[in-house]
């Protein structure tokens, strides 16, 4: 009997002494701790300080970008006032890829931006790109009425990112090389997949159309806008 009372208090003891060590640590393992605890906030620094660095530089890069664009429009506007040969109407497919050939204006989004000729990554990180159809005024097309202007979607207010936000009836403008100015209305806004080109190949009047195209980056689909033109 006195051998389970000694067992039983001694296991007592220990367990006192456990938590007490617990409570109270050693020098030892107050010095770990405080190392660790070092280690982790240098750690977590240096990675608020990477995030930040990253988030800063890619706000500079898109105002860097947005700043390009406009100068873009000013060039492209003085090019033209000075430009000696206003009837000739050049075929697109002659111009090289990165020839602005109008400007688009969005005035319920407050954004408008040069339009290159065709559409590659290096174009669109600076402005929005035509990769289908013709302007109204392009006296070579016959057939191709639906006009396609893709641009990114940076989820912020630059470039097509709010294009989701147009309305039906809502207005977009579109100038040529040579000052013609084009209204459409917006009569269609929806998603489909990336591989279904249906709203490049097809157009749902029978009038000329506009179709503005940028990413969903939330299920990878692309938005679609379709407007159609307005009767002079």
């Amino acid at each position: 009997m006195n051998q389970i009372i000694n067992i039983d208090f001694n296991k007592h003891i220990e367990q006192s002494q456990d938590i007490t060590n617990k409570v109270n640590p050693s020098p030892s393992t107050k010095k770990i701790s405080k190392k660790t605890f070092n280690i982790q906030f240098v750690l977590s620094i240096t990675a608020i300080f990477i995030i930040s660095s990253v988030f800063i530089y890619y706000k500079f890069s898109l105002n860097l970008r947005e700043d390009f664009s406009n100068l873009l429009i000013n060039n492209y506007s003085i090019t033209k006032l000075y430009a000696n040969n206003h009837d000739h109407v050049q075929n697109n497919d002659e111009l090289s890829a990165d020839t602005i050939i109008g400007i688009i204006e969005i005035p319920n989004l407050n954004i408008s931006y040069p339009i290159f000729n065709e559409l590659n990554d290096e174009l669109l990180k600076t402005s929005v790109c035509k990769f289908y159809g013709h302007f109204p005024s392009d006296a070579n097309n016959t057939e191709d009425f639906n006009l396609c202007i893709a641009g990114h979607n940076y989820d912020n207010d630059k470039f097509f990112s709010n294009i989701k936000d147009l309305n039906i009836e809502d207005k977009i403008i579109l100038y040529d090389h040579l000052d013609n100015q084009f209204i459409y209305s917006v009569i269609k806004k929806y998603e489909v997949k990336p591989d279904d080109l249906t709203p490049v190949y097809t157009t749902i009047t029978n009038s000329y159309e506009l179709t503005l195209v940028t990413c969903n980056n939330f299920n990878g689909n692309r938005i679609i806008i379709k407007a159609k033109i307005e009767d002079a």
